[in-house]
């Protein structure tokens, strides 16, 4: 089955059903562009894969190896037409083992900096223990991390912790929205979710494609603010920063849910912060709420706004508290 995946480049996911263990070997993985079929790993970076554990494991058998070194040798005389660079540029990685070993080989790899987008709200303190060991890794290595987070992340202690923790290692910022969760290893390699749930990641190692990711990173980046000063002030009274976060997206016309994806906080909390904005702005309906955020500028640069002289259609002006 691998023979002929070498061969013709690739082979159905339904053929390889009966043989597991090129998948479990991850001599077969799933193509990119098409999640029906299965490409070949390139024999070379089977056997450089392999090879470390053997040495591992049966370190006492040098015949063993041997004969592994030549079985390879001939799998990439197959043909000659296995794939080169798409194979190692885009993998699939299913499984968070899979992506676990994957992550700490790239971990053991990097040697001068990486790059995190943390989407989502509050850090729980197992997501931060879980990646903990490798951040202390790569910070005994001299490595410089930057991390990119939701202002909502702010208020969670664990986080705090490992900040204060990791010291001057890692530099954090945060925006009122990011991009998905996103890892770059040395500029060289980075890590996308491929599903909702995160038990697919993709591994990128084209050039193109990982600096489209950083320059995406480096622009927000830009945007951010350091975790170690204040949000600015929305200069309209009554109103929070992330109150000023959610009369933007509700002046695009994004409902409740969506809100509250994109800027890290449950839909229930979202609409706590609602009703303030219609309390303050002296909105009695979802229309009047739109018209007055409009009228008072939160969906663009503020100044300074009286809010007693703001009036919604219909109704004479009212006192925003």
């Amino acid at each position: 089955m691998y023979s002929r995946a070498v061969r013709r480049g690739r082979v159905p996911r339904r053929d390889a059903d009966q043989v597991p263990c090129l998948l479990d070997l991850a001599l077969l993985h799933p193509d990119p562009d098409d999640m029906d079929w299965l490409v070949p790993t390139s024999p070379q970076e089977v056997m450089t894969r392999l090879l470390r554990g053997l040495y591992e494991d049966v370190s006492a058998s040098q015949r063993r190896v041997g004969t592994a070194v030549a079985a390879y040798e001939w799998y990439a005389g197959l043909g000659g037409s296995a794939p080169s660079g798409e194979g190692s540029a885009i993998r699939v990685l299913e499984g968070l083992s899979r992506i676990q070993a994957a992550m700490d080989e790239a971990t053991e790899a990097c040697t001068r900096e990486v790059l995190t987008v943390q989407p989502g709200g509050i850090r729980r303190e197992d997501e931060l223990a879980e990646g903990l060991h490798r951040a202390l890794t790569l910070r005994g290595r001299g490595v410089h991390m930057r991390d990119l987070y939701t202002h909502v992340a702010r208020h969670g202690q664990g986080l705090l912790n490992y900040l204060e923790l990791m010291g001057d290692a890692v530099e954090a910022r945060s925006l009122d929205e990011v991009i998905d969760r996103l890892i770059l290893f040395d500029r060289t390699v980075a890590f996308i979710p491929a599903n909702t749930d995160r038990t697919v990641a993709l591994e990128l190692r084209h050039p193109a494609l990982v600096g489209y990711l950083v320059t995406v990173f480096e622009r927000l980046w830009r945007l951010a603010i350091p975790l170690t000063a204040p949000l600015p002030d929305t200069r309209i009274e009554g109103i929070s920063h992330r109150e000023q976060s959610i009369a933007a997206l509700l002046a695009e016309g994004h409902q409740d849910a969506v809100i509250a994806e994109r800027l890290g906080i449950s839909v229930r909390t979202c609409r706590a912060h609602i009703a303030r904005l219609s309390e303050t702005l002296g909105a009695a309906s979802r229309t009047q709420l739109g018209v007055r955020i409009a009228q008072v500028g939160l969906d663009g640069p503020q100044e300074p706004v009286d809010l007693t002289q703001v009036t919604v259609p219909g109704q004479g002006s009212r006192t925003g508290r």
